[in-house]
């Protein structure tokens, strides 16, 4: 148990890292936005992470990092408490069409994303 929580808080610290380098990179790439792109970006691209991994582990037999993958990695990479802070920050500005804009494309494109790791990741391990 000890060595699985190991496992698990090791991946969240990488996860979370990257989560916030890749923030550091697209604010000086796009500069300050009001609307959270680098947010739902990592969104995205952590939830076809996960579509990939999950066919991955399963065809190689590596199912026992999922704790470090999907829980640590992906988990401190992905930023849905983020999101949810995000969303009520835009209501609260008055932008509704934009906060109902920010989940639809979060909620929408991470699926797709996900949908797209796990067919990716079918082609090439199965």
């Amino acid at each position: 148990m000890i060595s699985t929580l190991s496992l698990v808080a090791l991946g969240g610290a990488i996860g979370a890292s990257l989560r916030f380098i890749f923030g550091a990179v697209a604010l000086r790439l796009a500069g300050p936005t009001e609307f959270p792109f680098a947010i739902l970006t990592v969104n995205v691209i952590g939830s076809f992470l996960m579509g990939v991994f999950v066919v991955a582990a399963a065809h190689r037999g590596l199912t026992h990092l999922s704790p470090f993958m999907m829980t640590g990695l992906l988990g401190g990479f992905t930023t849905f408490s983020a999101f949810s802070l995000e969303t009520v920050t835009l209501m609260e500005r008055g932008q509704i069409g934009a906060a109902a804009g920010y989940v639809a494309l979060s909620v929408g494109l991470s699926i797709v994303g996900l949908m797209l790791g796990l067919w990716l990741a079918r082609g090439v391990f199965v």
